[in-house]
């Protein structure tokens, strides 16, 4: 049974985030790094990107959490997330790890994937075709954009996350965030989120920072999701082309505090009591 995931769910966590401005670790694909340093500081994070394997081990332990992101992977970059991985791992650090593009097409990216699993990521964040790939299907994707029926994906995500003990949030026409056995559904949002470079990546950096700043995992998951959903959607009301959205949803992440989620909740129940 999917739950709805409303602005009420999210407050405290939220709050958690932006009171503690977590240190995320973001040792992501470098067509997204801007954008994803971007989307943290909008939201009150703190991010930093260390990605040589002289330094990122070090790095990792003084993180709030890390983010692993495969989406342009090479030997070097694999060795040092590996390591970074290794660190997250002994010493409890809470780490994402974004599978970006994997499957059989893309062997040597898939095979890191499987060698990072052993270091027990606390998210998984991907689309549909590549959880459904880590569930063992053979998925359709077009570039790092899934095809999949989403819906009949949510059986995967229950299934990867108990296989691995881990969080998965998978992200597509409706976001599904389960531990395999509760399971949060966000159903607001915006196609314009899948036409701007950097979205899904940056999301994947907001999910670490909400795991680095609280010990409920699926809540804090899903509370990113929601954010960026409800940033898209208000975003895509006020811009006119792809460009101002781009802009514009920066400048809505940075307008959602607390106090404004607490207020569309009310607005939410009042709206639900009326009807």
């Amino acid at each position: 049974m999917l739950i709805p995931f409303s602005a009420m769910n999210a407050v405290p966590y939220w709050l958690m985030y932006q009171e503690k401005s977590p240190l995320v670790h973001c040792m992501t694909n470098h067509v997204v790094q801007n954008f994803t340093a971007n989307v943290l500081l909008a939201t009150g994070g703190s991010p930093a990107m260390v990605p040589s394997i002289e330094e990122c081990g070090d790095f990792t332990t003084i993180a709030s959490a890390l983010l692993i992101n495969v989406g342009t992977i090479t030997a070097p970059t694999a060795e040092a997330m590996l390591a970074s991985a290794k660190v997250a791992y002994e010493t409890g650090t809470p780490w994402v790890l974004d599978p970006v593009a994997i499957g059989p097409a893309l062997y040597y990216r898939t095979e890191i994937v499987a060698q990072l699993l052993q270091y027990k990521p606390t998210v998984i964040r991907g689309n549909v075709a590549e959880i459904k790939t880590l569930a063992g299907e053979v998925a359709q994707s077009k570039g790092v954009d899934s095809q999949e029926d989403f819906r009949e994906a949510v059986i995967y995500a229950e299934q990867v996350a108990r296989e691995f003990n881990t969080v998965v949030a998978m992200t597509g026409r409706h976001d599904i965030i389960t531990d395999g056995q509760k399971s949060y559904e966000v159903s607001i949002g915006t196609k314009q989120l899948t036409k701007v470079t950097g979205t899904g990546c940056s999301l994947s950096a907001l999910v670490a920072g909400l795991i680095g700043a609280s010990q409920d995992v699926v809540e804090a998951a899903a509370t990113a999701c929601y954010v960026v959903s409800l940033a898209g959607m208000r975003a895509a009301e006020k811009s006119e082309g792809m460009g101002s959205f781009a802009v514009s949803y920066l400048d809505e992440l940075s307008f959602i505090n607390a106090d404004s989620l607490f207020a569309l909740a009310q607005a939410e129940e009042e709206k639900t009591e009326v009807l």
